[in-house]
């Protein structure tokens, strides 16, 4: 059974920095797609960071420069480092992943974590 336990989030200023973590578990697979959404009040949820099976990554326009993905296999487990937050960055934050190997941001993966909230202030 695939699981993903996602930490980090929380509040803080704008300009500061947050580092999300997930580990996925439960699985067998190589060369997998891991990937970061976030979901806005009243918004529609957006894929912001993913990584595929062979290390490529895709941003969406809005964070480039200022998030980084990473995936750290031999621990499955995936990283987003926020530099420079806005407040228009503030959402609950989800990592998801499955077994494909190829995928970008308009792909929708089939396991998903709990989601944290990230909020930026002013």
């Amino acid at each position: 059974q695939v699981q993903l336990v996602q930490s980090g989030g929380g509040s803080v200023q704008a300009g500061g920095s947050l580092r999300l973590s997930c580990t996925v578990s439960g699985h067998s697979w190589s060369h997998y797609c891991m990937g970061w959404y976030r979901q806005a009040t009243g918004k529609e949820r957006e894929g912001v960071a993913i990584i595929d099976g062979d290390g490529r990554t895709y941003y969406t326009d809005s964070v480039k420069g200022r998030f980084t993905i990473s995936k750290d296999d031999a621990n499955n487990t995936l990283y987003l480092l926020m530099n420079g937050l806005k407040p228009e960055d503030t959402a609950m934050y989800s990592c998801a992943t499955d077994s494909r190997r190829w995928c970008d941001l308009g792909s929708t993966l089939n396991y998903w974590a709990q989601g944290t909230q990230v909020t930026v202030s002013s």
